[in-house]
C-alpha cells in the first residue's frame, strides 16, 4: 500500500492541517453548510471518544519511552486540523546511534531458534485482537479514515503475524539439495538474517504498513529501524509497545522521527537492507542510494490500478464491489482502483447502480463504526483531487458523482466523485491522484480492456468482474499487475498471505507475503559437504578418463531424471 505523497527520502513532513491557523488552537474550525443533495454525513454521537480522550500525555510518554529522538515535533489529526501529540525528532546523529543499538541487539536476537522468534508473532497477533479498539482510534486519528477501513489494517496485521508464526521455521529451516554427484556431495542451505533491516513506512496505512511488513524481518533474525511518517507516528509506536510485551527486546526495534529528506538518506546509508513504501519518484531515490552501498531493497510505489467489468458480469455485485474498491481508505490505498472499464453493453445499467451506492456513502469523522468514508489525510492531498476533479471537467469530463469538497463535516473532506468522459491530457487519466476519485470507461470486447489495463507504466493491482470464474481468471492473467482479484477488489490477493503481493513497472521491486516476503530478509547460504572422492582425477584415473567418467555420469543423470 502506497502514497502519492512523498515520503522517505525526498518528501517534505506533511503542512499543517487546514483550520488550524483558522481557529483558535485545539478547537475545530467552524462546519460550513452541507449542500443540499451531497453524500449523507454521520454525525459523532454523545458520549464518544475524542482526541483528547485518546490521546494522553501519559499515553504519549509511554510509546515514545526508548525512542531515539534529541529534538521536538509533532503530529496532527485529518478530522479537525489539531495537534495530537508532541513527539521525539531524530537527527541523523540520533540514526546512527539508533543503528548502533539494533546492530548490537541484533546478533543476541538472531541466536534465538527461530521458533521461540515466531512465537512472538503469535503473542502479538492475540494483543492486537484484544486491544484493537485502542489502535483503531490511533489510526483513525492520524489518518482520518472511516473506522471499518481502520480495521482492514487489524485483520491485514492479524493475518501476517498469524501466518509468520506458523510458517516462519519451516521457511528458514535449513533445506537439503541434491549435489553436482549425488550420493557424493551434500548440499544444505541455510537462511542467515541480513542484520538491521531500514525500513521506511508511509503514512496511509500506518499500522499494516509499518509492523506488518516488520514481521518476517523480526521472524528472520533481524532488527528493524523504522522511519514511520511522523504525522502517524504513534500507531506504530503502539504496535512496538505491542511487539514489546509479546517478547522482541526493545532494542531490536529502533524508531526514528524526522523530516523525510533529513532521516530517509540516514536510514537508507546505514541499512543491511532497505523498505520501503511510498511514491515512485522517491522510491527511485531510495533504490539509488540502496544500490551505490550494494544491499538489497524492496520497493512497493505507485499505481493506476484498473477494474474491469466484463459483459456477463454481476452488475449490483460489481457495482457493490466498485465502491469498496475505489473509495476505501478515501482512495488513499496504493491498490485501490482509479480506472475502470465496463462493457458498452452494460454500461449504463452499471453506471447508474454504482452512482446511487455512492452518493448514498455515508462520511464521518466520528471515533465509531457507521461512516462509509473518511478524510483524505493533508492539504496536498486534497489539492491533488480538487485539481484532478477541476482540470478534467473543464477539459470536458462529467461528473456523475461527488466531486465537492465537504468542509462542513471536516476541513480534509472531500466527496467520493465518479468521471465519464476522461481522456488525455487530462491529469487524472495517467496520473496517480490517491483519492476517492475514479474514471469510468466503456469497452467493446475483452482484448481492448485488456489493452487499456496494461496501458500505462504502473503494474500493482488489478480487478476482474465476471459471472464466469474460468474467463475472470483467463482475462486476470494477461493483466500486467502484481496482483489481480476476481469478483473482489483487492482484499482477496492483499489478504492471502502465503501468496505473494507486489509490483510489476513502476509499481516497485521485491514482494511482500508468502515466502518471498520473508526470505528478502535473508542471506542464503549454501554448505556443500564432498564425499569419498574429490571433484577431480583420483583413483588412479588420469585427466582424461575423468573426463570421459564425469561425461557418462552426467548422460546417466540426466537418463534417470535427477535434477
Amino acid at each position: 500500500m502506497t502514497d502519492s505523497q512523498d515520503t522517505g527520502t525526498a518528501d517534505a513532513p506533511l503542512p499543517a492541517q487546514p483550520g488550524a491557523s483558522s481557529a483558535p488552537s485545539g478547537a475545530s474550525p467552524a462546519p460550513a453548510a452541507a449542500p443540499a443533495d451531497g453524500n449523507p454525513v454521520v454525525r459523532a454521537a454523545a458520549g464518544t471518544r475524542t482526541a483528547a480522550d485518546v490521546v494522553t500525555k501519559e499515553l504519549v510518554d509511554r510509546l515514545t519511552q526508548g525512542v531515539t529522538g534529541s529534538g521536538r515535533t509533532a503530529n496532527h489529526t485529518p478530522f479537525t486540523g489539531e495537534k495530537l501529540a508532541d513527539l521525539p525528532e531524530s537527527t541523523p546523529e540520533d540514526v546512527v546511534t539508533a543503528f548502533e543499538r539494533a546492530r548490537a541487539a541484533q546478533k543476541i536476537w538472531a541466536e534465538v531458534p527461530v521458533k521461540e522468534r515466531a512465537a512472538v508473532l503469535l503473542r502479538f497477533h492475540d494483543l492486537v485482537l484484544r486491544r484493537q479498539a485502542e489502535v483503531l482510534d490511533l489510526i483513525q486519528l492520524e489518518t482520518g479514515k472511516a473506522r471499518l477501513h481502520a480495521h482492514e489494517e487489524v485483520l491485514a496485521v492479524a493475518v501476517a503475524a498469524r501466518h509468520y508464526g506458523r510458517k516462519a521455521p519451516a521457511y528458514l529451516g535449513p533445506k537439503r539439495h541434491t549435489g553436482v554427484v549425488p550420493a557424493l556431495t551434500k548440499v544444505t542451505e541455510l537462511r542467515l538474517p541480513r542484520g538491521v533491516v531500514g525500513q521506511i513506512a508511509p503514512w496511509n496505512y500506518p499500522f499494516e504498513l509499518s509492523v506488518g511488513d516488520a514481521l518476517p524481518a523480526f521472524a528472520a533474525g533481524n532488527a528493524v529501524v523504522m522511519k514511520p511518517d511522523t504525522e502517524t507516528a504513534l500507531t506504530a509506536l503502539w504496535a512496538r509497545e505491542q511487539m514489546i510485551e509479546a517478547g522482541l527486546p526493545p532494542e531490536v526495534w529502533q524508531i526514528v522521527l524526522g523530516d523525510g529528506p533529513v532521516i530517509g538518506p540516514e536510514v537508507v546509508k546505514h541499512a543491511d537492507y532497505v523498505s520501503f513504501t511510498g511514491s515512485t519518484r522517491t522510491g527511485r531515490e531510495v533504490a539509488q542510494g540502496a544500490a551505490a552501498r550494494l544491499v538489497g531493497v524492496s520497493l512497493e510505489l505507485g499505481g493506476k490500478n484498473a477494474m474491469l467489468v466484463l459483459h456477463d458480469a454481476d452488475v449490483e455485485k460489481a457495482a457493490a464491489g466498485a465502491v469498496r474498491a475505489c473509495f476505501s481508505s478515501a482512495g488513499q490505498l496504493c491498490i485501490a482502483i482509479e480506472r475502470l472499464y465496463v462493457h458498452e453493453s452494460i454500461a449504463e445499467d452499471f453506471l447508474e447502480r454504482f452512482a446511487a451506492r455512492t452518493k448514498a456513502m455515508r462520511l464521518g469523522n466520528a471515533l465509531a463504526y457507521g461512516a462509509d468514508m473518511g478524510s483524505l489525510v493533508g492539504q496536498r492531498q486534497l489539492e491533488t483531487v480538487t485539481r484532478h476533479v477541476e482540470e478534467a471537467v473543464s477539459k470536458g469530463a462529467r461528473i456523475v458523482a461527488g466531486g465537492r469538497p465537504r468542509p462542513d463535516v471536516g476541513p480534509l473532506f472531500y466527496e467520493p466523485t465518479i468521471l465519464e468522459g476522461v481522456e488525455p491530457p487530462m491529469a487524472v487519466c495517467t496520473e496517480e491522484t490517491f483519492g476517492p476519485v475514479v474514471s469510468v470507461y466503456r469497452f467493446s470486447d475483452e482484448d481492448q480492456a485488456v489493452a487499456l489495463a496494461n496501458a500505462t507504466p504502473y503494474g500493482l493491482n488489478a480487478s476482474v468482474w465476471s459471472r464466469d470464474g474460468r474467463r475472470g481468471r483467463a482475462v486476470a492473467a494477461r493483466v500486467r499487475a502484481g496482483t489481480v482479484n476476481v469478483n473482489e477488489a483487492y482484499a482477496a490477493g492483499y489478504g492471502s498471505a502465503q501468496a505473494p503481493m507486489g509490483g510489476m513497472g513502476d509499481s516497485g521491486l521485491g514482494r511482500r507475503h508468502g515466502a518471498e516476503g520473508i526470505l528478502k530478509y535473508t542471506e542464503a547460504q549454501t554448505i556443500a559437504q564432498q564425499r569419498l572422492m574429490p571433484l577431480a582425477p583420483a583413483f588412479g584415473l588420469d585427466d582424461e578418463k575423468y573426463a570421459a567418467f564425469m561425461t557418462h555420469s552426467l548422460r546417466a543423470m540426466k537418463a534417470l531424471r535427477l535434477r
